[in-house]
């Protein structure tokens, strides 16, 4: 189906052509003829189908076809602040032809002046992360009665990050569902996904798109089984082999991502890491700096493999195996988007392979798995190799991992231990000779008696000691017993007061 076979306004068949928008994907086919009548769907449709296209155009339609502006307004509701941003850029591009659809964005990690401002001169799209809509909706500043398109993007990501709460107190705060439009997308349509099309949803059309082709078949996969030492030492290899002009890698934590950046870089590969923690400026200028090719390698966490679309993205590689299997589809996802070729590329050690047999039951297939050719993938040197990790971090980045440590810790001087008996420093009784010390033992043995009576002889002269030792005085309190006082030790203790 051409995009101008599809019953849209003239100024959106506009934007589309200038978007490069020719011919509808599958997925745009067959669901955008009933979002256009503003019926209700759940599509569950792999990821990179189109399916942001979907509902661009039903919200921008159904705003060219109102007679006149209201205070109505849609909101988009996206699982991270990447794919808001994303989202805000196609929405963008399709109006750039309707200058008055006015466009918004909200999404935490940032300051709220430049939200506010945006609220306070009227939106008619709202592309938002959960959080900050919430937050905007306490401090009285939106009202969901106003809402009359609702669509949730990715919703099994945003049920799997623990924002099912959150989307159920929007729907109970919107209006009534035959009053509005809604539109659900995921890659699966899980249980909790399927439980919200039940209770909130006007009698949704359920559209399954190629859910059998899990992934891409356009993605050329590898895997090779490698030791976790010498994983960094054969992923150099594999990156000098294929040459490739970009590449995405993903590991399964924050400090493998900074310490394969740090490493990367020191042998000639310039990279930058992505994570959940940065802040938002930063991770927007490194992924925008990727999709116009001034960064040619991302090293990432699983914040990437959702909603970043690197145009012609060459290379995407699994340093670790995700844990999650959904997670494997959805990074290699990142390649191969719209119909073009790609290569995934995954290195399973010892740590990670166990997640292996469930990322290819899901997948139902068996990755290839090859075995490196010395001949063909010649050996490379490690400039990293003798670098301790803690040696490769800034002082910003090492608090960034190990935030309960310091960087470095001055040696205390050990205290001094004393003796209780004797109230003296153990280190001079160490410096003392084998009689003194059998000496300062017998005394330790004896009782206060016999201790006053060794004591009268020596200073009286009757003992000459060899060596006179003045010995610190201690004041020992003895403990008291504490007996119950019963009703006869009261009175026998009374009758002994009075004698």
């Amino acid at each position: 189906m051409k995009c101008t076979e599809l019953p849209l306004h003239a100024d959106l068949l506009k934007g589309l052509d200038a978007a490069g928008f020719k011919t509808c994907m599958p997925v745009q086919q067959k669901v955008l003829p009933t979002t256009l009548e503003r019926k209700d769907v759940m599509v569950q449709s792999k990821t990179g189908s189109g399916k942001t296209a979907v509902f661009l155009i039903t919200l921008l339609q159904h705003y060219l076809s109102k007679k006149q502006r209201d205070n109505s307004f849609g909101l988009v509701i996206a699982p991270t602040r990447e794919l808001a941003v994303q989202i805000e850029q196609d929405a963008r591009l399709l109006s750039q032809f309707i200058p008055s659809y006015r466009i918004g964005c909200f999404y935490g990690g940032v300051g709220y002046a430049k939200q506010d401002a945006l609220l306070e001169k009227g939106l008619d799209v709202m592309i938002a992360t959960p959080g900050r809509i919430l937050d905007y909706q306490r401090m009285g500043k939106i009202n969901f009665k106003h809402i009359d398109t609702f669509v949730i993007d990715e919703a099994d990501r945003l049920f799997d990050l623990g924002f099912f709460p959150d989307i159920q107190k929007m729907f109970s705060m919107m209006g009534s569902s035959k009053k509005r439009q809604t539109m659900l997308f995921s890659a699966t349509l899980s249980t909790k996904v399927r439980t919200l099309a039940w209770q909130y949803m006007n009698e949704p059309v359920e559209f399954e798109v190629q859910p059998e082709e899990v992934t891409v078949k356009a993605v050329d996969q590898e895997l090779y089984h490698v030791a976790k030492s010498d994983k960094f030492h054969l992923f150099l290899r594999l990156m000098n082999h294929y040459h490739p002009k970009n590449a995405l890698v993903f590991t399964n934590t924050k400090a493998m991502a900074i310490e394969l950046s740090k490493r990367l870089n020191l042998n000639g590969y310039k990279t930058q890491y992505l994570m959940g923690d940065l802040p938002q400026q930063k991770r927007l200028s490194i992924i925008n700096r990727m999709k116009s090719g001034s960064l040619k390698f991302l090293i990432a966490t699983d914040v990437a493999a959702r909603g970043l679309q690197i145009d012609d993205l060459e290379l995407v590689v699994n340093y670790d195996l995700p844990e999650d299997y959904e997670s494997y589809v959805h990074r290699i996802g990142r390649t191969a988007r719209a119909g073009k070729s790609g290569k995934a590329v995954s290195l399973a050690c010892e740590q990670y392979v166990y997640s292996l047999e469930a990322i290819e039951e899901f997948i139902k297939m068996s990755i290839p798995v090859v075995w490196v050719d010395d001949d063909v993938v010649k050996d490379v040197e490690d400039k990293s190799e003798h670098i301790s990790f803690r040696n490769l971090l800034n002082d910003a980045e090492y608090r960034q991992i190990f935030p309960s440590r310091k960087r470095e810790r001055t040696p205390q001087k050990p205290r001094p231990k004393r003796s209780k008996a004797l109230g003296i420093d153990r280190k001079r009784v160490a410096k003392v000779s084998s009689q003194q010390k059998k000496r300062y033992s017998d005394i330790q043995h004896m009782d206060l008696d016999q201790r006053m009576a060794l004591y009268k002889q020596e200073y009286s002269g009757a003992i000459e000691p060899k060596k006179k030792v003045v010995l610190p005085e201690t004041k020992v309190k003895p403990k008291k017993k504490k007996r119950k006082k019963g009703i006869f030790t009261q009175f026998l203790g009374k009758g002994k007061k009075d004698a």
